[in-house]
Protein backbone atom coordinates (compact mmCIF):
# COMPACT_ATOMS: atom_id res chain seq x y z
CA UNK A 1 0.00 0.00 0.00
CA UNK A 2 1.39 3.37 -1.01
CA UNK A 3 2.42 5.80 1.72
CA UNK A 4 1.24 9.38 1.98
CA UNK A 5 4.41 10.77 0.37
CA UNK A 6 3.63 8.93 -2.86
CA UNK A 7 0.12 10.24 -3.28
CA UNK A 8 -1.06 12.28 -6.22
CA UNK A 9 -0.90 16.09 -5.93
CA UNK A 10 -4.01 18.15 -5.55
CA UNK A 11 -5.62 19.31 -8.77
CA UNK A 12 -5.62 22.80 -10.15
CA UNK A 13 -7.25 25.58 -8.20
CA UNK A 14 -10.92 25.93 -9.00
CA UNK A 15 -11.47 22.24 -9.73
CA UNK A 16 -13.99 20.52 -7.53
CA UNK A 17 -13.12 17.22 -5.94
CA UNK A 18 -15.93 15.40 -7.74
CA UNK A 19 -14.69 16.56 -11.16
CA UNK A 20 -11.09 15.58 -10.45
CA UNK A 21 -12.14 12.11 -9.27
CA UNK A 22 -14.54 11.49 -12.14
CA UNK A 23 -12.21 12.48 -15.00
CA UNK A 24 -11.33 10.28 -17.96
CA UNK A 25 -8.41 8.73 -16.05
CA UNK A 26 -10.77 7.07 -13.53
CA UNK A 27 -10.52 3.27 -13.61
CA UNK A 28 -13.33 1.11 -14.81
CA UNK A 29 -16.23 0.34 -12.49
CA UNK A 30 -15.63 -2.47 -10.02
CA UNK A 31 -17.69 -5.51 -9.51
CA UNK A 32 -19.09 -5.89 -6.01
CA UNK A 33 -16.91 -8.86 -5.21
CA UNK A 34 -13.61 -7.34 -6.20
CA UNK A 35 -13.11 -5.34 -2.94
CA UNK A 36 -11.98 -1.81 -2.25
CA UNK A 37 -9.25 0.15 -4.01
CA UNK A 38 -6.92 0.91 -1.11
CA UNK A 39 -4.69 3.24 -3.15
CA UNK A 40 -7.64 5.37 -4.24
CA UNK A 41 -8.90 5.60 -0.66
CA UNK A 42 -5.39 6.54 0.52
CA UNK A 43 -5.17 9.30 -2.10
CA UNK A 44 -8.55 10.66 -1.05
CA UNK A 45 -7.54 10.54 2.63
CA UNK A 46 -4.33 12.47 1.91
CA UNK A 47 -6.16 15.07 -0.13
CA UNK A 48 -8.76 15.71 2.59
CA UNK A 49 -6.50 15.10 5.61
CA UNK A 50 -6.58 18.69 6.87
CA UNK A 51 -10.40 18.63 6.89
CA UNK A 52 -10.87 15.06 8.15
CA UNK A 53 -8.39 15.37 11.04
CA UNK A 54 -10.55 17.67 13.24
CA UNK A 55 -13.62 15.40 12.82
CA UNK A 56 -14.82 13.69 15.99
CA UNK A 57 -17.14 11.16 14.28
CA UNK A 58 -17.32 9.45 10.84
CA UNK A 59 -20.63 11.21 10.24
CA UNK A 60 -18.73 14.49 9.95
CA UNK A 61 -16.57 12.93 7.24
CA UNK A 62 -19.71 11.72 5.49
CA UNK A 63 -21.08 15.25 5.49
CA UNK A 64 -17.79 16.48 4.04
CA UNK A 65 -17.92 13.91 1.23
CA UNK A 66 -21.50 14.88 0.45
CA UNK A 67 -20.52 18.54 0.27
CA UNK A 68 -17.80 17.60 -2.22
CA UNK A 69 -20.38 15.98 -4.47
CA UNK A 70 -19.36 12.32 -4.30
CA UNK A 71 -22.16 10.17 -5.71
CA UNK A 72 -23.03 6.60 -4.80
CA UNK A 73 -21.86 5.40 -8.25
CA UNK A 74 -18.45 7.06 -7.81
CA UNK A 75 -18.04 5.67 -4.28
CA UNK A 76 -18.80 2.12 -5.47
CA UNK A 77 -16.96 2.31 -8.78
CA UNK A 78 -13.77 4.11 -7.82
CA UNK A 79 -13.32 3.20 -4.15
CA UNK A 80 -15.18 -0.09 -3.97
CA UNK A 81 -17.22 0.84 -0.89
CA UNK A 82 -20.89 -0.06 -0.75
CA UNK A 83 -22.07 3.36 0.48
CA UNK A 84 -21.09 6.80 1.70
CA UNK A 85 -20.84 5.86 5.37
CA UNK A 86 -18.52 2.95 4.69
CA UNK A 87 -16.09 5.20 2.84
CA UNK A 88 -16.41 7.88 5.51
CA UNK A 89 -15.52 5.35 8.23
CA UNK A 90 -12.49 4.17 6.27
CA UNK A 91 -11.25 7.73 5.83
CA UNK A 92 -11.88 8.54 9.51
CA UNK A 93 -9.77 5.55 10.56
CA UNK A 94 -6.91 6.41 8.18
CA UNK A 95 -6.43 10.06 9.18
CA UNK A 96 -5.05 10.77 12.69
CA UNK A 97 -7.07 13.13 14.85
CA UNK A 98 -5.76 16.69 14.80
CA UNK A 99 -7.33 19.54 16.73
CA UNK A 100 -5.58 22.77 15.75
CA UNK A 101 -5.61 25.58 18.26
CA UNK A 102 -7.97 28.39 17.29
CA UNK A 103 -6.43 31.68 16.27
CA UNK A 104 -6.08 33.78 19.43
CA UNK A 105 -8.46 36.74 19.29
CA UNK A 106 -7.13 40.28 19.32
CA UNK A 107 -6.78 41.96 22.70
CA UNK A 108 -9.90 44.14 23.07
CA UNK A 109 -8.10 46.28 25.68
CA UNK A 110 -4.87 46.97 23.83
CA UNK A 111 -3.71 50.40 25.05
CA UNK A 112 -2.63 53.30 22.89
CA UNK A 113 0.98 53.71 24.05
CA UNK A 114 1.53 57.18 22.60
CA UNK A 115 -1.75 58.51 23.91
CA UNK A 116 -1.14 57.26 27.46
CA UNK A 117 2.37 58.74 27.54
CA UNK A 118 1.07 62.03 26.15
CA UNK A 119 -1.70 62.25 28.74
CA UNK A 120 0.82 61.80 31.54
CA UNK A 121 2.91 64.67 30.20
CA UNK A 122 -0.15 66.88 29.71
CA UNK A 123 -1.10 66.49 33.36
CA UNK A 124 2.24 67.98 34.43
CA UNK A 125 3.07 70.53 31.71
CA UNK A 126 0.67 73.27 32.93
CA UNK A 127 2.86 73.59 36.03
CA UNK A 128 5.40 75.36 33.82
CA UNK A 129 3.17 78.44 33.95
CA UNK A 130 4.11 78.96 37.60
CA UNK A 131 7.80 78.93 36.68
CA UNK A 132 7.20 81.81 34.27
CA UNK A 133 4.78 83.90 36.31
CA UNK A 134 5.69 83.05 39.91
CA UNK A 135 7.92 86.10 40.42
CA UNK A 136 5.26 88.48 39.10
CA UNK A 137 2.80 87.93 41.96
CA UNK A 138 2.89 86.91 45.61
CA UNK A 139 2.99 83.18 44.95
CA UNK A 140 3.94 82.29 48.51
CA UNK A 141 1.15 84.39 50.02
CA UNK A 142 -1.65 83.51 47.58
CA UNK A 143 -0.96 79.81 47.17
CA UNK A 144 -4.01 78.88 49.23
CA UNK A 145 -6.32 80.52 46.67
CA UNK A 146 -4.83 78.46 43.86
CA UNK A 147 -4.94 75.27 45.92
CA UNK A 148 -8.63 75.65 46.78
CA UNK A 149 -9.50 76.57 43.19
CA UNK A 150 -7.49 73.60 41.97
CA UNK A 151 -9.25 71.18 44.32
CA UNK A 152 -12.67 72.38 43.17
CA UNK A 153 -11.58 72.10 39.53
CA UNK A 154 -10.23 68.61 40.11
CA UNK A 155 -13.38 67.37 41.82
CA UNK A 156 -15.67 69.01 39.27
CA UNK A 157 -13.58 67.70 36.38
CA UNK A 158 -13.75 64.12 37.63
CA UNK A 159 -17.53 64.23 37.97
CA UNK A 160 -18.04 66.05 34.67
CA UNK A 161 -15.71 63.68 32.83
CA UNK A 162 -17.62 60.66 34.14
CA UNK A 163 -20.96 62.16 33.14
CA UNK A 164 -19.62 63.02 29.68
CA UNK A 165 -18.40 59.45 29.20
CA UNK A 166 -21.83 58.19 30.22
CA UNK A 167 -23.41 60.44 27.64
CA UNK A 168 -20.84 59.31 25.09
CA UNK A 169 -22.46 55.87 25.10
CA UNK A 170 -25.60 57.59 23.79
CA UNK A 171 -23.88 59.79 21.24
CA UNK A 172 -21.03 62.27 20.82
CA UNK A 173 -23.42 65.17 20.46
CA UNK A 174 -24.96 64.42 23.85
CA UNK A 175 -21.49 64.24 25.42
CA UNK A 176 -20.58 67.53 23.79
CA UNK A 177 -23.65 69.24 25.23
CA UNK A 178 -22.77 67.92 28.68
CA UNK A 179 -19.27 69.37 28.42
CA UNK A 180 -20.52 72.64 26.96
CA UNK A 181 -22.87 73.16 29.89
CA UNK A 182 -20.65 71.77 32.65
CA UNK A 183 -17.17 73.12 31.86
CA UNK A 184 -18.01 76.85 32.26
CA UNK A 185 -19.89 76.11 35.49
CA UNK A 186 -16.88 74.26 36.85
CA UNK A 187 -14.54 77.13 35.97
CA UNK A 188 -16.87 79.63 37.65
CA UNK A 189 -17.23 77.51 40.81
CA UNK A 190 -13.44 77.06 41.11
CA UNK A 191 -12.81 80.77 40.59
CA UNK A 192 -15.37 81.75 43.23
CA UNK A 193 -13.81 79.28 45.69
CA UNK A 194 -10.38 80.82 45.10
CA UNK A 195 -11.59 84.40 45.45
CA UNK A 196 -12.43 83.92 49.13
CA UNK A 197 -8.78 83.17 49.92
CA UNK A 198 -7.14 85.51 47.43
CA UNK A 199 -5.09 88.27 49.02
CA UNK A 200 -4.83 90.45 45.93
CA UNK A 201 -6.47 91.16 42.61
CA UNK A 202 -3.60 89.46 40.84
CA UNK A 203 -4.28 86.27 42.76
CA UNK A 204 -7.91 86.39 41.63
CA UNK A 205 -6.80 86.69 38.00
CA UNK A 206 -4.35 83.80 38.35
CA UNK A 207 -6.97 81.59 40.03
CA UNK A 208 -9.43 82.43 37.27
CA UNK A 209 -6.88 81.62 34.56
CA UNK A 210 -6.06 78.31 36.24
CA UNK A 211 -9.73 77.37 36.52
CA UNK A 212 -10.50 78.26 32.92
CA UNK A 213 -7.52 76.32 31.64
CA UNK A 214 -8.41 73.20 33.65
CA UNK A 215 -11.96 73.35 32.31
CA UNK A 216 -10.77 73.67 28.70
CA UNK A 217 -8.15 70.93 29.14
CA UNK A 218 -10.76 68.63 30.65
CA UNK A 219 -12.95 69.07 27.58
CA UNK A 220 -10.08 68.21 25.24
CA UNK A 221 -9.00 65.18 27.25
CA UNK A 222 -12.51 63.73 27.42
CA UNK A 223 -12.94 64.18 23.67
CA UNK A 224 -9.57 62.55 22.97
CA UNK A 225 -7.89 65.71 21.63
CA UNK A 226 -4.58 65.31 23.45
CA UNK A 227 -2.45 66.42 20.52
CA UNK A 228 -4.52 69.57 20.16
CA UNK A 229 -3.94 70.39 23.81
CA UNK A 230 -0.21 69.78 23.40
CA UNK A 231 -0.17 72.21 20.48
CA UNK A 232 -1.91 74.83 22.63
CA UNK A 233 0.77 74.43 25.33
CA UNK A 234 3.64 74.89 22.88
CA UNK A 235 4.23 78.61 23.72
CA UNK A 236 4.32 77.80 27.44
CA UNK A 237 6.76 74.93 26.90
CA UNK A 238 9.02 77.10 24.73
CA UNK A 239 9.12 79.86 27.35
CA UNK A 240 9.96 77.47 30.19
CA UNK A 241 12.69 75.68 28.22
CA UNK A 242 14.75 78.85 27.68
CA UNK A 243 14.54 80.06 31.30
CA UNK A 244 17.88 78.52 32.41
CA UNK A 245 19.76 80.42 29.69
CA UNK A 246 17.70 83.51 28.91
CA UNK A 247 15.52 85.98 30.77
CA UNK A 248 12.39 86.47 28.66
CA UNK A 249 11.16 89.58 30.44
CA UNK A 250 7.83 90.50 31.95
CA UNK A 251 5.95 90.71 28.66
CA UNK A 252 6.88 87.18 27.58
CA UNK A 253 6.49 85.78 31.09
CA UNK A 254 2.87 86.91 31.01
CA UNK A 255 2.22 86.64 27.28
CA UNK A 256 3.32 83.03 26.70
CA UNK A 257 1.08 81.48 29.39
CA UNK A 258 -1.75 83.72 28.24
CA UNK A 259 -1.23 82.58 24.65
CA UNK A 260 -1.39 78.93 25.76
CA UNK A 261 -4.55 79.65 27.75
CA UNK A 262 -6.23 81.27 24.76
CA UNK A 263 -5.08 78.37 22.57
CA UNK A 264 -6.58 75.83 24.96
CA UNK A 265 -9.89 77.74 25.03
CA UNK A 266 -9.97 77.97 21.23
CA UNK A 267 -9.09 74.30 20.85
CA UNK A 268 -11.81 73.27 23.30
CA UNK A 269 -14.34 75.45 21.47
CA UNK A 270 -13.39 73.93 18.11
CA UNK A 271 -13.58 70.39 19.50
CA UNK A 272 -17.00 71.07 21.01
CA UNK A 273 -18.24 72.60 17.76
CA UNK A 274 -17.14 69.51 15.85
CA UNK A 275 -18.78 67.22 18.40
CA UNK A 276 -22.04 69.16 18.44
CA UNK A 277 -22.23 68.88 14.65
CA UNK A 278 -22.95 65.14 15.00
CA UNK A 279 -26.49 63.90 14.55
CA UNK A 280 -28.55 63.79 17.77
CA UNK A 281 -29.66 60.46 19.14
CA UNK A 282 -33.46 60.25 19.34
CA UNK A 283 -34.89 59.27 22.70
CA UNK A 284 -31.61 59.79 24.59
CA UNK A 285 -32.08 59.47 28.35
CA UNK A 286 -29.99 61.57 30.72
CA UNK A 287 -28.41 59.58 33.53
CA UNK A 288 -29.02 60.81 37.10
CA UNK A 289 -26.55 63.36 38.43
CA UNK A 290 -25.94 61.24 41.54
CA UNK A 291 -24.19 58.61 39.42
CA UNK A 292 -21.28 61.03 38.94
CA UNK A 293 -21.15 62.24 42.54
CA UNK A 294 -18.74 59.56 43.86
CA UNK A 295 -16.29 60.38 41.07
CA UNK A 296 -16.28 64.00 42.12
CA UNK A 297 -15.78 63.06 45.76
CA UNK A 298 -12.89 60.81 44.79
CA UNK A 299 -11.35 63.68 42.83
CA UNK A 300 -11.58 65.91 45.89
CA UNK A 301 -10.07 63.26 48.20
CA UNK A 302 -7.28 62.45 45.75
CA UNK A 303 -6.49 66.14 45.40
CA UNK A 304 -6.22 66.55 49.17
CA UNK A 305 -3.90 63.55 49.50
CA UNK A 306 -1.68 64.79 46.67
CA UNK A 307 -1.63 68.26 48.22
CA UNK A 308 -0.51 66.90 51.59
CA UNK A 309 2.30 64.98 49.90
CA UNK A 310 3.21 68.07 47.89
CA UNK A 311 3.61 70.20 51.02
CA UNK A 312 6.53 67.99 52.02
CA UNK A 313 7.96 66.96 48.64
CA UNK A 314 6.80 69.15 45.74
CA UNK A 315 8.97 67.41 43.15
CA UNK A 316 7.58 64.03 44.16
CA UNK A 317 4.12 65.30 43.20
CA UNK A 318 5.45 66.14 39.73
CA UNK A 319 6.67 62.56 39.42
CA UNK A 320 3.29 61.28 40.59
CA UNK A 321 1.49 63.51 38.10
CA UNK A 322 3.58 62.32 35.17
CA UNK A 323 3.03 58.71 36.28
CA UNK A 324 -0.69 59.05 35.60
CA UNK A 325 0.06 58.27 31.96
CA UNK A 326 1.67 54.87 32.73
CA UNK A 327 -1.07 54.30 35.32
CA UNK A 328 -3.72 54.62 32.61
CA UNK A 329 -1.71 52.30 30.35
CA UNK A 330 -1.60 49.69 33.12
CA UNK A 331 -5.36 49.93 33.59
CA UNK A 332 -5.77 48.81 29.98
CA UNK A 333 -3.18 46.07 30.46
CA UNK A 334 -4.98 44.80 33.56
CA UNK A 335 -8.20 44.44 31.61
CA UNK A 336 -6.48 42.71 28.70
CA UNK A 337 -4.57 40.33 30.97
CA UNK A 338 -7.74 39.56 32.91
CA UNK A 339 -9.56 38.62 29.71
CA UNK A 340 -6.64 36.35 28.78
CA UNK A 341 -6.76 34.77 32.26
CA UNK A 342 -10.48 34.19 31.84
CA UNK A 343 -9.84 32.25 28.63
CA UNK A 344 -7.06 30.21 30.18
CA UNK A 345 -8.87 29.02 33.34
CA UNK A 346 -11.72 26.60 33.87
CA UNK A 347 -12.72 27.17 37.53
CA UNK A 348 -13.50 30.27 39.62
CA UNK A 349 -10.69 29.41 42.05
CA UNK A 350 -8.12 29.23 39.24
CA UNK A 351 -9.31 32.55 37.86
CA UNK A 352 -9.12 34.17 41.29
CA UNK A 353 -5.51 33.06 41.60
CA UNK A 354 -4.63 34.36 38.17
CA UNK A 355 -6.52 37.59 38.83
CA UNK A 356 -4.51 38.14 42.02
CA UNK A 357 -1.28 37.60 40.06
CA UNK A 358 -2.39 40.06 37.38
CA UNK A 359 -3.24 42.68 40.01
CA UNK A 360 0.10 42.19 41.77
CA UNK A 361 2.05 42.43 38.50
CA UNK A 362 0.30 45.64 37.43
CA UNK A 363 0.76 47.25 40.85
CA UNK A 364 4.44 46.36 40.93
CA UNK A 365 4.94 47.60 37.38
CA UNK A 366 3.46 50.94 38.44
CA UNK A 367 5.19 51.32 41.79
CA UNK A 368 8.71 50.03 41.09
CA UNK A 369 9.71 52.91 38.73
CA UNK A 370 8.45 55.42 41.32
CA UNK A 371 11.00 54.22 43.88
CA UNK A 372 14.13 55.60 42.13
CA UNK A 373 12.14 58.68 41.16
CA UNK A 374 11.35 59.33 44.81
CA UNK A 375 15.00 58.90 45.79
CA UNK A 376 16.14 61.27 43.04
CA UNK A 377 13.77 63.97 44.33
CA UNK A 378 14.88 63.45 47.96
CA UNK A 379 11.35 62.34 48.89
CA UNK A 380 10.42 59.68 51.41
CA UNK A 381 9.48 56.66 49.23
CA UNK A 382 6.90 55.20 51.63
CA UNK A 383 4.15 57.88 51.47
CA UNK A 384 4.66 58.41 47.73
CA UNK A 385 4.41 54.71 46.86
CA UNK A 386 1.45 54.11 49.16
CA UNK A 387 -0.34 57.17 47.78
CA UNK A 388 0.32 55.94 44.23
CA UNK A 389 -1.02 52.47 45.13
CA UNK A 390 -4.15 54.05 46.60
CA UNK A 391 -4.83 56.15 43.52
CA UNK A 392 -4.20 53.32 41.06
CA UNK A 393 -6.40 50.76 42.79
CA UNK A 394 -9.15 53.37 43.14
CA UNK A 395 -8.93 54.15 39.43
CA UNK A 396 -9.01 50.43 38.66
CA UNK A 397 -12.26 49.97 40.56
CA UNK A 398 -13.73 53.04 38.89
CA UNK A 399 -12.81 51.63 35.48
CA UNK A 400 -15.18 48.73 36.25
CA UNK A 401 -17.97 51.01 37.42
CA UNK A 402 -17.29 50.55 41.15
CA UNK A 403 -17.48 54.15 42.36
CA UNK A 404 -18.59 54.47 45.99
CA UNK A 405 -16.02 52.18 47.70
CA UNK A 406 -12.95 54.03 46.32
CA UNK A 407 -14.59 57.39 46.98
CA UNK A 408 -15.42 56.46 50.58
CA UNK A 409 -12.02 54.92 51.36
CA UNK A 410 -10.13 57.87 49.86
CA UNK A 411 -12.31 60.38 51.70
CA UNK A 412 -11.57 58.65 55.01
CA UNK A 413 -7.84 58.61 54.23
CA UNK A 414 -7.86 62.27 53.21
CA UNK A 415 -9.84 63.19 56.31
CA UNK A 416 -7.43 61.37 58.59
CA UNK A 417 -4.34 62.91 56.99
CA UNK A 418 -5.92 66.39 57.02
CA UNK A 419 -6.85 66.08 60.70
CA UNK A 420 -3.27 65.14 61.51
CA UNK A 421 -2.02 68.13 59.49
CA UNK A 422 -4.33 70.53 61.36
CA UNK A 423 -3.43 69.19 64.79
CA UNK A 424 0.31 68.94 64.20
CA UNK A 425 0.79 71.66 61.56
CA UNK A 426 2.18 69.02 59.18
CA UNK A 427 0.83 65.60 58.23
CA UNK A 428 4.21 63.92 58.61
CA UNK A 429 5.46 61.03 56.52
CA UNK A 430 4.34 58.45 59.09
CA UNK A 431 0.75 59.75 59.30
CA UNK A 432 0.36 60.05 55.53
CA UNK A 433 1.89 56.60 55.04
CA UNK A 434 -0.47 55.11 57.61
CA UNK A 435 -3.58 56.65 56.02
CA UNK A 436 -2.58 55.80 52.46
CA UNK A 437 -1.37 52.32 53.45
CA UNK A 438 -4.67 51.48 55.09
CA UNK A 439 -6.55 52.84 52.08
CA UNK A 440 -4.41 50.85 49.65
CA UNK A 441 -5.00 47.62 51.60
CA UNK A 442 -8.77 48.20 51.69
CA UNK A 443 -8.94 49.01 47.99
CA UNK A 444 -6.77 46.03 47.05
CA UNK A 445 -8.98 43.68 49.05
CA UNK A 446 -12.04 45.23 47.41
CA UNK A 447 -10.48 44.77 43.96
CA UNK A 448 -9.73 41.10 44.66
CA UNK A 449 -13.25 40.47 45.95
CA UNK A 450 -15.07 42.29 43.15
CA UNK A 451 -12.73 41.74 40.19
CA UNK A 452 -11.51 38.26 41.15
CA UNK A 453 -14.73 36.82 39.71
CA UNK A 454 -15.18 36.02 36.01
CA UNK A 455 -18.40 38.03 35.64
CA UNK A 456 -16.85 41.58 35.47
CA UNK A 457 -14.48 40.47 32.69
CA UNK A 458 -16.91 38.46 30.55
Amino acid sequence: MSGPMALEPVGAAGDTLSLRLADDRAPAARTPGRGTDQDAVDRLAAELADRIGPAVHPYEVAALLESEGLTAELIQGRYGHPNLFSLATALYERVPRTFPEPVPPADPWRPDHVRCALRGALFALPGLAYLLTGRLWHADRDTDALVVAGLVSWAWGQALGHRAYLRMTTGRREAGRTLLNGAPLGAAAATIAGVFLAGSRTAVVVAEAQSVYLAAAGVLLVLGRERLLLAALTPLIAGAVVLPWWEPGTVLRVGLPLLSLLGAIAAAGWALRTTLAASPTPGAIRPPLLRSLPYGLFGLAAGVLVLLEGRQHPYAVIVLTVSMGPAEWLLYRYRGMSVAALRATATPAAFLLRSACVLACCLLAYLVPLLPAALLTDADPAPLLLLAATLWTALLLQAFGVAWPPAGVCLVAAGGATTTAVLHSSPGAAALSLCCGAAALCLTACALRLLGRPAPHA
